[in-house]
């Protein structure tokens, strides 16, 4: 009994914790923005940046239940999280259910063929697409959030979320036009930060994975089926990977919720983020080679920002299972804030 009031204890203070500050910062950040003082400004595109971050990984935790007891409660906070980082066109339950899908299918759902899709292009807006990527303008990563408020008016199947993709649009493009006219470097801010947080989704997630990626509604492939819990295990674990921040300062990884204790975060995803560390401590050794420490891979995000949407994701492992950065490229656009469309 005793055990069981400290465990809620410790899952109070640090979901609060890390729900207040998300809010916080957020109306801070944007309040920083509409100061003259540019250093103050700066501060505001950090701590905005920061919250839309950390609402990206809350969402994730509410959409693995993680956060309250009851699914209706989990749903109120992940769409709260989703109306700040600008994902609240989808319904959360459609979100919910393709992200646990990837965990139960250990599969990269394919939101969008992008190849097929720039290949279609004239050759010039190609050129605009691939050119502002390697800008880090992430005009794919807006493309695709463009695709996803407009389905509901391109596919029959999803006519029924129309007025509620307009209503939201409409209070969302009033909010923004208000902050605008009341500071127009404010508004440019607010995007420098949304870039921002996407570069580092994006980071996060194209080196966590070297999973197969499939379409939608496409039946798994054969060596998938009929496997034993132990198979699935060893393969799940296998083409997984943790980009944690620090291993020598495991706090420093408090800045992005431990989303990079992966392994972990895959072998219970029941597991609340602020007890991933103590799982990961239990289940590996520091000699494991999924460790990829987030700052060995800022020059592959750099280095393949483009050719990566064309290569794939490569491969990380040797075939004596020994690190090879030069050939892990990493995934792209394979966000659990983007279903396909």
């Amino acid at each position: 009994m005793y055990l069981k009031r400290d465990l809620h204890s410790l899952k109070l203070f640090w979901n609060g914790l890390a729900i207040f500050y998300t809010l916080s910062s957020y109306s801070t950040g944007i309040g920083l923005l509409l100061l003259p003082a540019s250093w103050l400004n700066i501060v505001g595109v950090l701590l905005l940046t920061h919250s839309l971050t950390l609402a990206t990984y809350l969402a994730h935790e509410f959409m693995h239940a993680n956060v309250f007891s009851h699914l209706r409660w989990n749903a109120f906070g992940g769409n709260v999280m989703l109306w700040l980082n600008g994902s609240c066109y989808v319904r959360f339950s459609e979100l919910m259910k393709m992200h646990i899908a990837h965990h139960t299918d250990r599969i990269d759902y394919c939101r969008f063929n992008l190849v097929a899709f720039l290949d279609s292009l004239p050759s010039l807006l190609r050129f605009t697409f691939l050119a502002s990527e390697w800008l880090y303008i992430p005009s794919l990563a807006f493309f695709l959030r463009i695709r996803l408020i407009l389905a509901p008016f391109r596919q029959f199947e999803r006519r029924h979320d129309r007025i509620r993709v307009v209503s939201i649009f409409l209070i969302r493009s009033a909010l923004f036009a208000v902050l605008g006219a009341i500071s127009l470097k404010a508004l440019l801010l607010y995007l420098v930060a949304y870039i921002s947080m996407i570069h580092i989704l994006r980071l996060m997630d194209a080196f966590q994975h070297t999973y197969e990626s499939l379409p939608v509604g496409v039946p798994l492939p054969q060596k998938f089926q009929n496997i034993s819990r132990e198979e699935a295990n060893i393969y799940e674990q296998a083409n997984t990977f943790s980009n944690i921040v620090s291993h020598q300062y495991p706090w420093l990884n408090l800045i992005l919720l431990n989303f990079g204790y992966h392994n972990a975060h895959h072998a219970d995803m029941t597991c609340p983020w602020y007890s991933l560390p103590k799982l990961d401590r239990q289940l590996y050794s520091d000699s494991q080679s999924h460790y990829l420490i987030l700052r060995s891979l800022l020059r592959n995000y750099h280095r393949f920002r483009v050719s990566r949407i064309y290569s794939g994701q490569g491969e990380v492992l040797t075939q004596h299972g020994n690190l090879q950065f030069d050939k892990f490229y990493g995934a792209t656009e394979v966000s659990f804030l983007v279903v396909p469309s």
